[in-house]
């Protein structure tokens, strides 16, 4: 095993990640499924009793579920094993005489709620609150906004994890690689706010033409946590929830993969309280999906161009808008030497 990939499977066991917003699981049988270094996570509404397990049945070792999202029961299609009302069930357990079929069990994962945002960890090196510092009461705020998802993008990054966030903390990219995107926004007066290990900016867009029009969409939401501006969160260390003027936001991870060269994206686009009938908002809601779509395309282009070689170091050659980068660089820096938890 790598140092990389000894690094990645110790943050991926010992951090807090957001994987969810509570409306993604909102019915008995919801279910979400998510990569990463530990193979499936699988989340999943049991009666109203959100869990998170290893999408494992514990017979024989069939997966539960193929999808991404769904409505489904836990289930397994081999031989009928199943998981409901918080017990695992076995079809004709007078045949098991010779096992010990208490033994049996999912392999769940702890949870913890900010707001109606899910974080799964399995052995966190410290409580959820301690994680997030600063970040708890801008989170819980802004769950409170989210009502329903829209749309989920999931795919494989040809790039390390470090390479995918990185691209995504800084701005300086954006009139390069997005110009046709992200940056008809025209984001400016970027700010940055640390909070521990997470990191903010937050930015004005700059072309006036927009700001008039997403001026103008205020009337069809109820959006009490609203930034009218663009919002990015960094939550240390694979997840970051974005937003322009708070009608939509992008749930993102981007979780490790088997190798170091090898990134898992997830982005789910949910939105916020509206005021009116669906189909009044649909339109919009479409296309902002399509825009989330192509920015990361565009992302996946130019970090699958980055050689897997090139050290990425907690200093290096950076601008003064690339200082989030030497943020995440030093506190990984630090992670690694001693498991350090960096005050928030």
């Amino acid at each position: 095993m790598t140092a990389n990939s000894t690094l990645d499977r110790h943050l991926a066991r010992t951090c807090w990640h957001l994987v969810a917003h509570r409306c993604e699981l909102a019915a008995d049988r919801d279910f979400a499924r998510i990569q990463w270094p530990m193979g499936d996570l699988v989340l999943y509404n049991d009666k109203g009793s959100v869990i998170a397990f290893d999408n494992i049945c514990p017979h024989r070792g069939a997966r539960f579920f193929l999808e991404s999202a769904g409505h489904a029961p836990a289930l397994c299609a081999y031989h009928g094993w199943s998981y409901s009302g918080g017990k695992l069930r076995v079809p004709k357990p007078e045949t098991y005489r010779p096992c010990d079929l208490a033994a049996a069990r999912l392999h769940q994962y702890r949870i913890a709620w900010c707001g109606d945002f899910l974080f799964a960890s399995v052995e966190p090196d410290s409580d959820l609150a301690r994680q997030l510092g600063g970040t708890w009461p801008l989170l819980a705020g802004i769950s409170g906004d989210i009502v329903s998802p829209h749309d989920l993008n999931t795919s494989r990054l040809d790039c390390r994890w470090q390479v995918a966030v990185e691209n995504a903390l800084e701005p300086d990219h954006v009139h390069m690689v997005h110009a046709d995107t992200l940056g008809q926004l025209d984001l400016a007066h970027a700010k940055n706010r640390y909070f521990g290990r997470n990191s903010l900016l937050t930015a004005e867009i700059g072309n006036p033409r927009h700001v008039r029009a997403l001026n103008a969409m205020a009337r069809f939401f109820d959006i009490p946590h609203q930034h009218r501006g663009y919002f990015a969160l960094h939550i240390f260390p694979f997840a970051f929830l974005t937003s322009t003027f708070g009608y939509t936001y992008a749930l993102q991870t981007f979780m490790p993969g088997a190798n170091s060269a090898e990134t898992h994206l997830r982005s789910r686009m949910l939105t916020a309280r509206t005021t009116v009938p669906a189909e009044v908002t649909e339109q919009f809601f479409a296309s902002a999906a399509r825009v989330n779509r192509q920015v990361f395309a565009e992302d996946h282009d130019i970090c699958r161009r980055i050689d897997p070689a090139f050290p990425l170091h907690a200093t290096g050659i950076l601008s003064e808008t690339e200082e989030k980068i030497r943020h995440i660089r030093t506190a990984l820096a630090a992670y690694e030497r001693h498991g350090e938890v960096i005050a928030a």
